[in-house]
Protein backbone atom coordinates (compact mmCIF):
# COMPACT_ATOMS: atom_id res chain seq x y z
CA UNK A 1 0.00 0.00 0.00
CA UNK A 2 1.49 3.24 -1.19
CA UNK A 3 -0.85 5.60 0.62
CA UNK A 4 -2.26 4.50 3.95
CA UNK A 5 -5.46 6.23 5.13
CA UNK A 6 -6.80 3.63 7.57
CA UNK A 7 -4.87 4.53 10.72
CA UNK A 8 -8.03 4.39 12.87
CA UNK A 9 -8.22 0.67 12.11
CA UNK A 10 -4.59 -0.11 12.88
CA UNK A 11 -1.05 1.19 12.46
CA UNK A 12 2.24 -0.44 11.50
CA UNK A 13 4.70 -1.05 14.30
CA UNK A 14 6.90 2.03 14.58
CA UNK A 15 10.66 1.59 14.32
CA UNK A 16 11.23 2.72 17.91
CA UNK A 17 8.58 0.28 19.17
CA UNK A 18 10.12 -2.52 17.11
CA UNK A 19 13.54 -1.84 18.63
CA UNK A 20 12.09 -1.85 22.14
CA UNK A 21 10.31 -5.16 21.43
CA UNK A 22 13.50 -6.77 20.08
CA UNK A 23 15.62 -5.58 23.00
CA UNK A 24 13.29 -7.03 25.61
CA UNK A 25 12.73 -10.23 23.61
CA UNK A 26 16.46 -10.84 23.31
CA UNK A 27 17.63 -9.84 26.79
CA UNK A 28 14.71 -9.92 29.21
CA UNK A 29 12.42 -12.68 27.97
CA UNK A 30 12.15 -14.26 31.41
CA UNK A 31 8.91 -14.62 33.36
CA UNK A 32 8.54 -11.52 35.59
CA UNK A 33 6.80 -13.66 38.23
CA UNK A 34 9.69 -16.07 38.73
CA UNK A 35 12.14 -15.72 41.61
CA UNK A 36 15.63 -15.91 40.08
CA UNK A 37 17.77 -12.88 39.29
CA UNK A 38 16.96 -12.56 35.57
CA UNK A 39 13.26 -12.73 36.34
CA UNK A 40 13.73 -9.94 38.86
CA UNK A 41 15.29 -7.78 36.15
CA UNK A 42 12.31 -8.49 33.89
CA UNK A 43 9.97 -7.54 36.74
CA UNK A 44 11.77 -4.22 37.20
CA UNK A 45 11.40 -3.50 33.48
CA UNK A 46 7.69 -4.29 33.73
CA UNK A 47 7.22 -1.87 36.61
CA UNK A 48 9.30 0.76 34.82
CA UNK A 49 6.89 0.48 31.89
CA UNK A 50 3.97 0.87 34.28
CA UNK A 51 5.51 4.04 35.72
CA UNK A 52 6.25 5.46 32.26
CA UNK A 53 2.68 4.85 31.14
CA UNK A 54 1.41 6.39 34.37
CA UNK A 55 3.46 9.51 33.66
CA UNK A 56 2.05 9.73 30.13
CA UNK A 57 -1.53 9.37 31.37
CA UNK A 58 -1.11 11.46 34.51
CA UNK A 59 -2.12 8.72 36.95
CA UNK A 60 -0.65 6.52 39.65
CA UNK A 61 1.02 3.44 38.08
CA UNK A 62 -0.73 1.14 40.54
CA UNK A 63 -3.98 1.81 38.71
CA UNK A 64 -2.71 0.31 35.45
CA UNK A 65 -3.61 -3.23 34.41
CA UNK A 66 -1.98 -4.49 31.22
CA UNK A 67 -4.39 -6.32 28.90
CA UNK A 68 -4.55 -7.74 25.37
CA UNK A 69 -6.10 -4.50 24.09
CA UNK A 70 -9.00 -2.11 24.50
CA UNK A 71 -11.60 -4.73 23.57
CA UNK A 72 -10.65 -6.96 26.50
CA UNK A 73 -10.35 -3.96 28.79
CA UNK A 74 -13.79 -2.64 27.79
CA UNK A 75 -15.33 -6.05 28.42
CA UNK A 76 -13.73 -6.19 31.87
CA UNK A 77 -15.18 -2.82 32.86
CA UNK A 78 -18.74 -3.90 32.07
CA UNK A 79 -18.30 -7.29 33.72
CA UNK A 80 -17.13 -5.60 36.89
CA UNK A 81 -19.99 -3.08 36.83
CA UNK A 82 -22.52 -5.88 36.33
CA UNK A 83 -21.08 -7.98 39.17
CA UNK A 84 -21.20 -5.05 41.56
CA UNK A 85 -24.84 -4.32 40.72
CA UNK A 86 -26.18 -7.82 40.02
CA UNK A 87 -28.70 -7.63 42.86
CA UNK A 88 -29.77 -4.10 42.00
CA UNK A 89 -31.70 -2.48 39.17
CA UNK A 90 -28.67 -0.51 38.07
CA UNK A 91 -28.64 0.87 34.54
CA UNK A 92 -25.68 1.50 32.30
CA UNK A 93 -25.51 4.61 30.10
CA UNK A 94 -23.49 4.73 26.88
CA UNK A 95 -23.47 7.11 23.94
CA UNK A 96 -25.17 6.01 20.75
CA UNK A 97 -21.85 6.09 18.86
CA UNK A 98 -19.70 3.82 21.04
CA UNK A 99 -17.32 1.21 19.63
CA UNK A 100 -18.81 -2.30 19.25
CA UNK A 101 -16.62 -3.60 22.10
CA UNK A 102 -18.43 -1.19 24.44
CA UNK A 103 -21.88 -1.50 22.91
CA UNK A 104 -21.94 -5.30 22.81
CA UNK A 105 -20.36 -5.65 26.26
CA UNK A 106 -23.05 -3.40 27.70
CA UNK A 107 -25.75 -5.53 26.05
CA UNK A 108 -24.19 -8.76 27.26
CA UNK A 109 -23.83 -7.79 30.91
CA UNK A 110 -26.86 -5.53 31.37
CA UNK A 111 -29.35 -6.61 28.72
CA UNK A 112 -31.53 -4.30 26.68
CA UNK A 113 -33.76 -3.51 29.62
CA UNK A 114 -30.90 -1.98 31.67
CA UNK A 115 -29.01 -0.34 28.81
CA UNK A 116 -29.65 3.29 27.90
CA UNK A 117 -28.10 4.59 24.66
CA UNK A 118 -27.79 8.34 25.00
CA UNK A 119 -28.59 10.42 21.90
CA UNK A 120 -26.02 12.43 20.00
CA UNK A 121 -26.35 15.64 18.03
CA UNK A 122 -26.38 15.77 14.23
CA UNK A 123 -22.60 16.25 14.42
CA UNK A 124 -22.20 13.07 16.46
CA UNK A 125 -21.35 14.66 19.82
CA UNK A 126 -22.98 13.42 23.01
CA UNK A 127 -26.11 15.31 24.11
CA UNK A 128 -25.01 16.33 27.60
CA UNK A 129 -28.51 17.42 28.60
CA UNK A 130 -29.75 13.87 27.97
CA UNK A 131 -26.99 12.52 30.20
CA UNK A 132 -27.87 14.92 33.01
CA UNK A 133 -31.50 13.78 32.89
CA UNK A 134 -30.48 10.13 33.23
CA UNK A 135 -28.08 10.71 36.15
CA UNK A 136 -30.91 10.51 38.65
CA UNK A 137 -30.04 7.40 40.61
CA UNK A 138 -29.75 3.73 39.85
CA UNK A 139 -26.87 4.15 37.39
CA UNK A 140 -24.13 1.54 37.62
CA UNK A 141 -21.81 2.97 34.96
CA UNK A 142 -21.52 5.66 32.29
CA UNK A 143 -19.32 4.93 29.27
CA UNK A 144 -18.45 7.62 26.72
CA UNK A 145 -15.51 7.41 24.33
CA UNK A 146 -12.94 10.17 23.96
CA UNK A 147 -13.02 10.31 20.14
CA UNK A 148 -15.16 8.46 17.65
CA UNK A 149 -13.41 5.84 15.55
CA UNK A 150 -15.55 6.43 12.45
CA UNK A 151 -16.10 10.19 12.26
CA UNK A 152 -13.19 11.39 14.40
CA UNK A 153 -15.61 13.61 16.34
CA UNK A 154 -14.29 14.47 19.81
CA UNK A 155 -16.66 13.67 22.65
CA UNK A 156 -17.07 15.90 25.75
CA UNK A 157 -15.45 13.30 27.99
CA UNK A 158 -14.13 15.87 30.46
CA UNK A 159 -17.64 17.25 31.06
CA UNK A 160 -18.99 13.71 31.36
CA UNK A 161 -16.25 12.81 33.85
CA UNK A 162 -17.11 15.81 36.01
CA UNK A 163 -20.88 15.21 35.86
CA UNK A 164 -20.40 11.58 36.87
CA UNK A 165 -18.08 12.55 39.73
CA UNK A 166 -20.69 15.00 41.01
CA UNK A 167 -23.41 12.33 40.82
CA UNK A 168 -21.19 9.64 42.39
CA UNK A 169 -21.44 7.40 39.30
CA UNK A 170 -18.46 5.41 37.93
CA UNK A 171 -17.26 6.68 34.55
CA UNK A 172 -15.46 4.74 31.82
CA UNK A 173 -13.74 6.35 28.85
CA UNK A 174 -12.57 4.37 25.82
CA UNK A 175 -9.57 6.42 24.69
CA UNK A 176 -8.34 4.06 21.96
CA UNK A 177 -8.59 6.68 19.21
CA UNK A 178 -7.55 9.71 21.27
CA UNK A 179 -4.26 8.38 22.63
CA UNK A 180 -1.25 9.22 20.50
CA UNK A 181 -3.24 11.72 18.41
CA UNK A 182 -4.07 14.29 21.09
CA UNK A 183 -2.51 15.03 24.45
CA UNK A 184 -3.59 12.79 27.30
CA UNK A 185 -4.06 15.67 29.78
CA UNK A 186 -6.86 14.78 32.19
CA UNK A 187 -7.49 11.27 30.87
CA UNK A 188 -5.76 9.79 33.90
CA UNK A 189 -8.47 11.37 36.07
CA UNK A 190 -11.12 9.09 34.55
CA UNK A 191 -12.00 6.29 37.01
CA UNK A 192 -11.87 3.71 34.21
CA UNK A 193 -9.80 4.29 31.06
CA UNK A 194 -8.93 1.89 28.24
CA UNK A 195 -6.44 2.02 25.38
CA UNK A 196 -4.92 -0.13 22.64
CA UNK A 197 -1.28 -0.14 21.48
CA UNK A 198 -1.83 -0.85 17.79
CA UNK A 199 -3.77 2.41 17.34
CA UNK A 200 -0.60 4.51 17.85
CA UNK A 201 2.29 2.47 16.47
CA UNK A 202 2.50 -0.27 19.09
CA UNK A 203 1.96 -4.02 18.65
CA UNK A 204 -1.39 -5.72 18.30
CA UNK A 205 -2.64 -7.77 21.23
CA UNK A 206 -1.52 -5.23 23.84
CA UNK A 207 -3.40 -2.57 25.77
CA UNK A 208 -4.30 -1.39 29.24
CA UNK A 209 -7.06 -0.64 31.70
CA UNK A 210 -7.04 2.04 34.38
CA UNK A 211 -9.07 1.20 37.48
CA UNK A 212 -10.11 3.61 40.25
CA UNK A 213 -7.55 4.38 42.93
CA UNK A 214 -10.06 4.77 45.74
CA UNK A 215 -10.32 1.06 46.47
CA UNK A 216 -13.68 0.82 44.74
CA UNK A 217 -12.73 -2.37 42.89
CA UNK A 218 -11.61 -4.78 45.63
CA UNK A 219 -13.04 -7.85 43.88
CA UNK A 220 -11.77 -6.98 40.43
CA UNK A 221 -10.11 -9.90 38.65
CA UNK A 222 -10.31 -9.79 34.88
CA UNK A 223 -8.81 -13.24 34.34
CA UNK A 224 -8.44 -15.69 37.22
CA UNK A 225 -5.52 -18.00 37.83
CA UNK A 226 -2.20 -16.52 38.85
CA UNK A 227 -1.42 -13.41 40.91
CA UNK A 228 -0.13 -11.28 38.02
CA UNK A 229 -1.04 -7.59 37.72
CA UNK A 230 -1.70 -7.36 41.44
CA UNK A 231 -4.21 -10.20 41.18
CA UNK A 232 -6.30 -8.23 38.67
CA UNK A 233 -5.42 -10.22 35.53
CA UNK A 234 -3.85 -13.65 35.57
CA UNK A 235 -1.38 -14.70 32.89
CA UNK A 236 2.29 -14.06 32.19
CA UNK A 237 2.74 -10.46 31.09
CA UNK A 238 3.96 -9.85 27.53
CA UNK A 239 6.81 -7.59 28.62
CA UNK A 240 8.23 -7.06 25.14
CA UNK A 241 4.91 -5.86 23.73
CA UNK A 242 4.23 -3.72 26.80
CA UNK A 243 7.61 -2.01 26.39
CA UNK A 244 6.89 -1.47 22.70
CA UNK A 245 3.48 0.03 23.52
CA UNK A 246 4.90 2.53 26.00
CA UNK A 247 7.70 3.46 23.59
CA UNK A 248 5.22 4.04 20.76
CA UNK A 249 3.00 6.23 22.93
CA UNK A 250 5.99 8.27 24.09
CA UNK A 251 7.10 8.72 20.48
CA UNK A 252 3.66 9.80 19.27
CA UNK A 253 3.02 12.05 22.27
CA UNK A 254 6.29 13.90 21.69
CA UNK A 255 4.95 15.16 18.35
CA UNK A 256 1.70 16.60 19.68
CA UNK A 257 2.57 20.27 19.97
CA UNK A 258 -0.14 22.84 19.33
CA UNK A 259 1.59 23.76 16.08
CA UNK A 260 1.64 20.14 14.91
CA UNK A 261 -2.07 19.60 15.62
CA UNK A 262 -2.97 22.95 14.03
CA UNK A 263 -1.03 22.11 10.85
CA UNK A 264 -2.53 18.64 10.58
CA UNK A 265 -6.04 19.98 11.11
CA UNK A 266 -5.42 22.54 8.35
CA UNK A 267 -4.26 19.81 5.95
CA UNK A 268 -7.37 17.73 6.60
CA UNK A 269 -9.65 20.78 6.33
CA UNK A 270 -8.01 21.70 3.03
CA UNK A 271 -8.75 18.22 1.71
CA UNK A 272 -12.39 18.41 2.85
CA UNK A 273 -12.98 21.72 1.09
CA UNK A 274 -11.20 20.69 -2.11
CA UNK A 275 -13.10 17.38 -2.23
CA UNK A 276 -16.44 19.20 -1.93
CA UNK A 277 -15.51 21.52 -4.77
CA UNK A 278 -14.06 18.92 -7.13
CA UNK A 279 -16.57 16.10 -6.65
CA UNK A 280 -20.13 17.43 -7.07
CA UNK A 281 -22.52 16.28 -4.36
CA UNK A 282 -19.84 14.97 -1.98
CA UNK A 283 -20.57 15.68 1.69
CA UNK A 284 -18.28 15.76 4.73
CA UNK A 285 -19.71 14.35 7.95
CA UNK A 286 -19.60 16.81 10.87
CA UNK A 287 -17.27 19.31 9.15
CA UNK A 288 -17.68 21.97 11.84
CA UNK A 289 -17.36 19.64 14.84
CA UNK A 290 -14.04 19.27 16.66
CA UNK A 291 -12.45 16.15 15.18
CA UNK A 292 -9.25 14.16 15.30
CA UNK A 293 -6.81 15.90 12.99
CA UNK A 294 -6.23 12.73 10.98
CA UNK A 295 -9.86 11.76 10.31
CA UNK A 296 -12.61 12.69 7.91
CA UNK A 297 -15.73 10.79 6.89
CA UNK A 298 -17.25 11.42 3.49
CA UNK A 299 -20.67 10.70 2.05
CA UNK A 300 -19.98 9.97 -1.61
CA UNK A 301 -22.39 11.44 -4.16
CA UNK A 302 -23.23 8.21 -5.99
CA UNK A 303 -22.20 4.54 -6.26
CA UNK A 304 -21.69 2.15 -3.34
CA UNK A 305 -18.63 2.78 -1.20
CA UNK A 306 -17.14 -0.67 -1.99
CA UNK A 307 -16.85 0.34 -5.63
CA UNK A 308 -14.85 3.39 -4.62
CA UNK A 309 -12.74 1.40 -2.15
CA UNK A 310 -11.72 -1.31 -4.64
CA UNK A 311 -10.70 1.23 -7.27
CA UNK A 312 -8.72 3.27 -4.76
CA UNK A 313 -7.04 0.09 -3.57
CA UNK A 314 -5.94 -0.66 -7.12
CA UNK A 315 -4.32 2.77 -7.16
CA UNK A 316 -2.43 1.97 -3.96
CA UNK A 317 -4.64 3.85 -1.48
CA UNK A 318 -5.91 2.10 1.65
CA UNK A 319 -9.20 3.57 2.89
CA UNK A 320 -12.17 2.26 4.85
CA UNK A 321 -15.94 2.16 4.67
CA UNK A 322 -16.10 2.59 8.46
CA UNK A 323 -15.14 0.69 11.58
CA UNK A 324 -13.07 -2.43 10.88
CA UNK A 325 -14.98 -4.12 13.72
CA UNK A 326 -18.21 -3.67 11.74
CA UNK A 327 -16.93 -4.40 8.23
CA UNK A 328 -18.72 -7.15 6.37
CA UNK A 329 -21.93 -6.84 8.39
CA UNK A 330 -25.16 -6.34 6.53
CA UNK A 331 -26.46 -3.89 9.12
CA UNK A 332 -25.71 -0.20 8.54
CA UNK A 333 -23.32 1.67 10.80
CA UNK A 334 -24.92 2.34 14.18
CA UNK A 335 -22.80 5.50 14.37
CA UNK A 336 -24.28 6.85 11.15
CA UNK A 337 -27.74 5.76 12.27
CA UNK A 338 -27.37 7.59 15.59
CA UNK A 339 -26.37 10.73 13.67
CA UNK A 340 -29.50 10.55 11.53
CA UNK A 341 -28.07 9.48 8.17
CA UNK A 342 -30.55 7.64 5.99
CA UNK A 343 -29.93 4.07 4.81
CA UNK A 344 -28.93 5.10 1.30
CA UNK A 345 -26.22 7.46 2.55
CA UNK A 346 -24.86 4.80 4.91
CA UNK A 347 -23.93 2.74 1.87
CA UNK A 348 -21.90 5.61 0.47
CA UNK A 349 -19.75 6.59 3.47
CA UNK A 350 -15.98 6.41 3.39
CA UNK A 351 -13.61 6.94 6.32
CA UNK A 352 -10.18 8.41 5.70
CA UNK A 353 -7.68 8.43 8.57
CA UNK A 354 -4.12 9.51 7.92
CA UNK A 355 -0.98 9.00 9.99
CA UNK A 356 1.34 11.34 11.85
CA UNK A 357 3.61 11.57 8.79
CA UNK A 358 0.77 12.22 6.33
CA UNK A 359 1.42 15.49 4.51
CA UNK A 360 -0.79 17.83 2.51
CA UNK A 361 0.83 16.33 -0.58
CA UNK A 362 -0.46 12.92 0.51
CA UNK A 363 -3.96 14.32 0.96
CA UNK A 364 -3.64 15.94 -2.48
CA UNK A 365 -2.64 12.62 -4.06
CA UNK A 366 -5.67 10.96 -2.46
CA UNK A 367 -7.89 13.76 -3.71
CA UNK A 368 -6.62 13.26 -7.26
CA UNK A 369 -7.27 9.54 -6.96
CA UNK A 370 -10.81 10.16 -5.67
CA UNK A 371 -11.49 12.51 -8.57
CA UNK A 372 -10.21 9.94 -11.07
CA UNK A 373 -12.34 7.20 -9.51
CA UNK A 374 -15.36 9.50 -9.63
CA UNK A 375 -14.78 10.09 -13.33
CA UNK A 376 -14.34 6.36 -13.94
CA UNK A 377 -17.54 5.46 -12.14
CA UNK A 378 -19.53 8.15 -13.90
CA UNK A 379 -18.21 7.11 -17.31
CA UNK A 380 -18.67 3.40 -16.63
CA UNK A 381 -14.98 2.47 -16.92
CA UNK A 382 -14.36 -0.96 -15.34
CA UNK A 383 -11.63 -1.56 -12.74
CA UNK A 384 -8.38 -2.23 -14.52
CA UNK A 385 -9.21 0.26 -17.26
CA UNK A 386 -7.91 3.80 -17.44
CA UNK A 387 -6.63 4.83 -14.03
CA UNK A 388 -5.97 8.51 -14.36
CA UNK A 389 -2.81 10.41 -13.51
CA UNK A 390 -2.08 9.23 -9.95
CA UNK A 391 1.61 8.55 -9.25
CA UNK A 392 2.36 5.23 -7.52
CA UNK A 393 5.82 6.17 -6.29
CA UNK A 394 5.21 6.80 -2.62
CA UNK A 395 7.20 6.42 0.61
CA UNK A 396 7.24 3.34 2.82
CA UNK A 397 3.90 3.20 4.72
CA UNK A 398 5.72 1.97 7.85
CA UNK A 399 7.16 5.49 8.25
CA UNK A 400 4.39 6.24 10.68
CA UNK A 401 5.74 9.30 12.43
CA UNK A 402 8.47 10.60 10.11
CA UNK A 403 7.90 12.27 6.76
Amino acid sequence: MNRYFDTNATTPLSEAAREAWLKISEKHWHNPSSLYREAGVAKRHLEDCREQLGDLLGCEPERIVFTSGATEANNLVFELAARQTETKAGRVLISGVEHPSVRESARKWFGKERLVELPVTADGGLDLSALEKELNGGVALVSVMAANNETGVLQPWEAVRDLCAKAGVPFHCDAAQWLGKLRANGLGDCPFLTGSAHKFGGPKGTGFLLVPEDGGTPDFAGLTGGPQEGGRRAGTEDLASIAAMVTALEEASALLSEAFVREKNADRDWFDEEARQRIPGLQVVAPKAPRLWNTTMLVLPRHQNLKWLTRLSRLGFAVSTGSACSSGKENPSHVMEAMGLDYDKMGRVMRLSGAWATTREDWAALLEALENVWNELESGVRPGGKRGRVSLTHPDPTSLFSE
